[in-house]
């Protein structure tokens, strides 16, 4: 496998839509990876999803699943945050994420475990002076104050997010896809109102009511971010994860759904807990990789669209 450096460095990597010697300024999308997963309360492997994302996008088209033409997207790829000590990680990650905000910049986050969130959402808290919105895809709410003692675990990355002064109640987020949950959580779920959609009840719904009522619940936000762990999908979908929960969303449904919620002014979105060594076939990596192009499809179409009026 190519080393993380020179890959960033190609203009063929990520469908040929890479631009290495791209201003920032000048980037459609910015995306950047963080290799950690020291967060974890189970398996370990999620920090290896970066570069072997990266490393299956050489051979896919410039195109969508609606045969849409976006090879005129310009990717800009700033590589991946890495640094011995998490405060400083978080901290470098928390700089960046407030300076593409600020400059109105769509970014795309590649985890790492689920604490990796944690900086990206404090970065965007930094950067506005508006509430925002969050929508959690995840098989759990990632709303425990602590994991084995780490509060700043892949287990409370929302319970950190509520602590955000523009994220100003449990009304800023909604989780989707949720089938576990913690004591802790269920204690705090018993003196908060969650909005929730579980995963019995996403299937019973539909997706299109689903997103209907994710749409009522946030259209009072300006701005969205949108955090998927892939152990929202069934196992089935995504073995590759640390810690799977069976029961989870169908890979059609999942793709359906962020279409749907692409209507939402999402300013980024990430995706988390692919660990490409947990599952031989790459299951989980090459989801993560289709996720990741069709909503940079969505987000093409909304820029097309803006320009047209």
């Amino acid at each position: 496998m190519k080393k993380t450096e020179e890959m960033i460095q190609e203009s063929n990597i990520w469908a040929g839509l890479n631009r290495p010697n791209l201003s920032m300024s000048d980037a459609d999308i910015v995306v950047f990876g963080i290799p950690y997963d020291g967060g974890v309360s189970f398996r370990s492997g999620a920090k290896d999803a970066p570069a072997a994302l990266r490393e299956i996008t050489y051979t896919i088209a410039p195109t969508t699943e609606y045969f849409e033409d976006i090879s005129d997207l310009k990717i800009l790829d700033i590589g991946d945050f890495a640094e011995p000590n998490r405060e400083d990680l978080f901290a470098r990650v928390q700089d960046k994420v407030c300076e593409l905000v600020k400059q109105n910049k769509f970014f795309t986050m590649i985890g790492g475990d689920h604490s990796t969130t944690i900086p990206v959402q404090r970065g965007i808290n930094d950067a506005l002076k508006e509430p925002f919105g969050i929508i959690h895809i995840d098989a759990h709410f990632d709303l425990c104050d602590e994991l084995e003692g780490d509060t700043f675990s892949h287990g409370s990355t929302e319970r950190r997010a509520l602590e955000l002064n523009n994220v100003t109640s449990t009304d800023n987020i909604f989780f989707i896809g949720i089938r576990s949950i913690e004591m802790d959580e269920l204690a705090f779920m018993r003196n908060h109102k969650v909005h929730v959609i579980n995963a019995h009840d996403f299937h019973n719904l539909g997706v299109s009511q689903v997103v209907d009522i994710v749409k009522t619940q946030m259209e009072a936000f300006n701005k969205i971010y949108l955090t998927l762990d892939i152990d929202c999908l069934d196992p089935a979908y995504a073995a590759g994860t640390g810690t799977p929960q069976f029961g989870g969303l169908y890979s059609r449904d999942l793709l359906n759904l962020l279409k749907g919620l692409f209507d939402l002014p999402i300013i980024g979105f990430d995706i988390v807990e692919i660990s490409p060594k947990l599952d031989p076939s790459l299951t989980s990596l090459f989801a993560g990789r289709k996720i990741i192009t069709e909503c940079w499809g969505h987000h093409h179409r909304k820029m097309n669209q803006l320009k047209s009026k």
